[in-house]
């Protein structure tokens, strides 16, 4: 396995990070079925109409790493996380069953009690070798989430299969598949945490879990009342169409990073860091496809709904409650308008979200047979800064990472993580074709390194001695080019 971290160095000068390598062998025991501790219901139990859109019918990825802790100097952690799953499960007994598909596409879990699938492995490596900043993508991760050979699919496989790979420095790595349709991030992150919760001796999760998922069903009498431009029907005209084989790399932004990007914003216009960063980053994103500018672009926001339904939804819910409004516009209307253009669209998409929005989706998936959302020349990302992650403890403290293993080619996480000083910010995992990338990196940072006009509260061009903010204030990029497997 060869991993790699390194800086990319634009015609900007951007700062670089010291080139690492790194090998090791993973040796795996045989993949078994760990089934819940206690007899569970034999049902079965309906997704509902958020749950088993098309958008959904994959499986998420993620990874977590924990460093040694002298207190646990002697305990297994794949013992303890095995033996905290099977009683997990006792509560979360669905995730131990099977899915199977009914008329129109209608998903229903078996609980059979099958089981999910677990591996326990051992690695020829410490923690402190993956290097100073843990972040996505980990090339490394099909070895540290085997693939199980026929496990992959949708319907009658296991929903959930957990990896847990023993460090030589006593630390470990947790390793997780779940199909998405089951949970959204929070409702992964809650089965993890109760996990954690029983490996450090709790009787029961501390959030009792809730099925109830036909809150998020489509009504009787389904109507679609709002505009659903995520799935309408457009069809690829001009533009990018991804390859098989992509660059994925990851780009941090600080403190430093975001008062450069700031420097773009009238003083008068009060936005988010989030707002801010997903506007740079459509904008260089479009930039680098080189659309003609009358191509229609979109972003997608993935909006976690649970507090926008009155009342909210119950805290221990863990299916799906995502919505994914979208922001319309043409590529020359987003590269040649101020930033504080591509801001609006982002914060406009994020507004859309209402209790009436969700009925409505719900009701669409039923109408239009449960369609996937579109993603032709779209921008997604999915901000899993406030997610919790790195909070899942088995008795090992917080994870040093936590999170997905990699970015998709048209999805970026906004993932919390520090730099090798120490400061806070936020990973943001990009994966575009190589021409492409190497575009993006320089619009990047041609932004962020002020070589491009700078619109103050008035709109004025900030001087030269203003705008010039130094090789600190340009975009680190934390990875190596590595192809897409």
């Amino acid at each position: 396995i060869k991993s790699s971290h390194l800086a990319f160095s634009s015609f900007f000068a951007m700062a670089l990070l010291p080139p690492t390598s790194l090998v090791f062998t993973v040796r795996r025991h045989e993949p078994e079925l760990v089934v819940p501790a206690k007899p569970t219901p034999r049902e079965c139990k309906l997704l509902s109409d958020i749950d088993d859109q098309d958008g959904h019918r994959f499986q998420i990825r993620g990874l977590h790493f924990y460093r040694f802790k002298p207190s646990m100097q002697g305990k297994d952690p794949a013992c303890i996380i095995k033996e905290a799953l099977t009683k997990a499960l006792v509560f979360y007994y669905p995730y131990a069953g099977r899915l199977r598909e009914g008329p129109n596409r209608k998903l229903v879990v078996d609980c059979t009690g099958e089981g999910v699938l677990f591996i326990q492995a051992d690695a020829d490596v410490t923690l402190d070798q993956f290097g100073d900043s843990l972040h996505p993508p980990f090339p490394c991760y099909k070895e540290l989430l085997y693939e199980v050979p026929g496990s992959n699919e949708l319907l009658n496989c296991p929903l959930l299969q957990i990896q847990v790979t023993r460090l030589k420095c006593g630390g470990f790595i947790f390793a997780h598949r779940f199909n998405h349709t089951m949970s959204d991030a929070a409702g992964l992150i809650q089965f993890m945490c109760a996990m954690g919760e029983m490996a450090r001796g709790a009787l029961a999760p501390s959030t009792p879990p809730v099925w109830e998922r036909h809150l998020l069903n489509a009504r009787h009498s389904p109507l679609i009342t709002c505009v659903h431009d995520e799935y309408d029907n457009a069809t690829l005209t001009n533009g990018i169409e991804m390859p098989d084989n992509l660059l994925h790399r990851s780009f941090f932004f600080g403190p430093t990073q975001i008062s450069a990007l700031r420097r773009f914003v009238p003083h008068n216009l009060r936005c988010s860091t989030f707002d801010i960063v997903t506007a740079c980053l459509w904008r260089c994103r479009t930039k680098a496809m080189k659309l003609g500018p009358n191509d229609d672009v979109r972003f997608i926001c993935i909006v976690n709904a649970r507090s926008k339904f009155n009342p909210p939804l119950p805290s221990g819910f863990y299916g799906n409650a995502l919505g994914y409004p979208v922001a319309l516009t043409t590529a020359g209307q987003l590269c040649q308008n101020p930033m504080e253009y591509g801001i609006e669209l982002v914060r406009q998409a994020k507004a859309k979200i209402t209790e009436e929005y969700m009925k409505s989706t719900a009701d669409l998936m039923v109408i239009r047979g449960r369609p996937n959302v579109n993603t032709v020349r779209c921008f997604m990302v999915s901000d899993l800064t406030r997610a919790k992650f790195r909070e899942v403890d088995f008795g090992w403290g917080e994870a040093e990472f936590g999170g997905p293993a990699y970015g998709g080619d048209r999805i970026s996480f906004y993932i919390p993580s520090k730099n090798k000083e120490g400061e806070g910010g936020i990973v943001v995992p990009v994966c575009l074709p190589a021409p492409v990338m190497e575009s993006f990196v320089k619009e990047l940072d041609g932004i962020l390194s002020n070589n491009e006009a700078v619109v103050g509260a008035e709109n004025e061009i900030l001087s030269k001695d203003e705008a010039a903010v130094g090789a600190e204030n340009r975009i680190l990029i934390l990875s190596k080019d590595e192809a897409a497997a």
